[in-house]
């Protein structure tokens, strides 16, 4: 059993395939320094001891309040756990600089590590108990509030919550975080800016390539304004979308020099039959006069490919119709077939007579060739605009699966037929900017409809 083969993956834009890793390596680079910022604090526990020191007297001095010229303390609530509780290896003590103490969770443990409430304090102070991890240390700094100035003192011994990581999320944040996050977000901006700015040119070739008309000769992509290396692959298209052009002009003309020159012999081939009176031989003919109508099919396939919009000119449907009929009757009448012609209200488009002639001529011989005996052809134009060929033959036989490669899903042929002359006719509406519309006729036959697209608009391109 052959296993499926894996979905492709969808491609993403550039500018978030940047974004992306530009994240990503600026949250490498983030977590690697901040491990080295980690490190190299953990090398100075009397550095991370002053920080802590800071952070601690600032929190309490938050419990100070002054009214009516008098000082009074109020302990935080998350401030609680470390200096309500006795024994909590956390010692703290607000006294102002006479000496009056405000709060004082201290027992005789810390008592020995503060200053002596007669000495006059200085505004900072620190001393180190036990040197290293855990942090042991006691110290205080001078906070003011309103006019009045207040000593908070602390004693930490050995750190039994660990507020020293809390010190250190702070450094982190307030330090390290915070500014290259903010140095992400304008290099990330920066960046994104300035590749969308890079990218519009190619944008806009993008766009160039989607209308590519083949029928236009100097179609390429502009390469103004492109980065280098998109520059480069914008040139490597236009050469390749070059030498494109060049196989299929020398395929037009292998094609077209071939039909014609077929075209001789089998002439010559047809009037030797034509001087043997033999069944074998009338036979023959009929083999070469098919033959002689695929090349024909053959040389207006190359004029097809060769074509372009300008010899586009306003065409009155009524009238082309008209010419057509009378042009194709005795080739229709000699088969033993029969056609009229039904003219509207005379629509007219913008269309290239002679190749707009070469689609209602096939469909015409189509009919006759394929309807079956005796059939009626009815020629008519409508204000879709349109123009539609209808029989009451054989009708159209649904592509099978086994039908040719080159039959495209959901499009009819003829019964017996081999679907090039419809193929001419697609081509030709596609070129025009319309399309062939075929459906069973009622209450029998075949009905092909040439839809043009709607007065005022631009013929779009045809696909290849």
């Amino acid at each position: 059993m052959n296993a499926e083969p894996p979905a492709p993956r969808r491609s993403q834009p550039l500018v978030r395939i940047v974004a992306g890793r530009i994240v990503l390596f600026a949250a490498i680079a983030m977590l690697a320094q901040l491990v080295a910022v980690l490190v190299e604090y953990g090398r100075d526990p009397q550095n991370l001891a002053r920080l802590l020191l800071e952070r601690e007297t600032a929190e309490l001095a938050g419990g100070l309040s002054l009214h009516d010229g008098r000082l009074a303390f109020e302990l935080p609530t998350d401030l609680a756990s470390r200096y309500g509780v006795p024994a909590s290896g956390y010692f703290g003590r607000i006294r102002t600089a006479s000496g009056v103490v405000l709060f004082s969770h201290c027992d005789e443990e810390c008592t020995e590590h503060f200053l002596p409430l007669e000495f006059n304090p200085p505004s900072f102070w620190m001393r180190t108990i036990r040197p290293g991890y855990p942090l042991t240390f006691a110290g205080g700094r001078e906070v003011d509030i309103g006019e009045r100035s207040v000593l908070v003192e602390i004693t930490v011994l050995g750190d039994r919550q660990q507020a020293v990581w809390s010190v250190l999320a702070n450094e982190a944040l307030d330090h390290m975080l915070l500014p290259m996050s903010l140095t992400l977000i304008f290099v990330l901006g920066a960046t994104l800016a300035s590749i969308r700015t890079a990218l519009r040119p190619v944008a806009a070739a993008a766009g160039q390539a989607e209308r590519f008309d083949p029928l236009v000769p100097d179609s390429r992509l502009d390469e103004a304004g492109m980065p280098l290396e998109i520059a480069r692959l914008a040139g490597a298209v236009n050469r390749s979308y070059a030498r494109t052009r060049e196989l299929m002009a020398a395929q037009k003309l292998f094609t077209s020099a071939i039909a014609h020159e077929i075209r001789t012999p089998l002439a010559i081939i047809r009037m030797e039959l034509e001087r043997i009176d033999h069944p074998a031989a009338r036979q023959a003919i009929g083999e070469l006069d098919e033959l002689d109508h695929f090349v024909g099919q053959l040389v207006m396939l190359a004029r097809l490919e060769a074509a372009d919009r300008s010899g586009f000119e306003p065409v009155d449907l009524d009238e082309l119709g008209r010419d057509i009929v009378g042009a194709l009757a005795p080739y229709v009448y000699d088969h033993g077939a029969s056609i009229a012609f039904d003219a509207s209200s005379g629509p007219s488009v913008l269309a290239h007579p002679p190749l707009l002639k070469d689609a209602v001529r096939n469909l015409i011989e189509n009919a006759v060739r394929h309807g079956g005996p005796a059939v009626h052809i009815r020629v008519g134009t409508d204000n879709g605009p349109g123009l539609f060929v209808e029989d009451d033959g054989v009708g159209f036989a649904p592509a099978s699966r086994d039908a040719p490669a080159g039959d495209a899903p959901g499009h009819y042929r003829r019964a017996g037929g081999l679907g090039i002359g419809l193929e001419i006719v697609r081509r030709i509406m596609a070129l025009h900017g319309g399309y062939l519309e075929t459906r069973e006729a009622t209450p029998c036959g075949a009905r092909a409809r040439l839809v043009f697209p709607p007065a005022g608009e631009a013929p779009v391109t045809p696909a290849r």
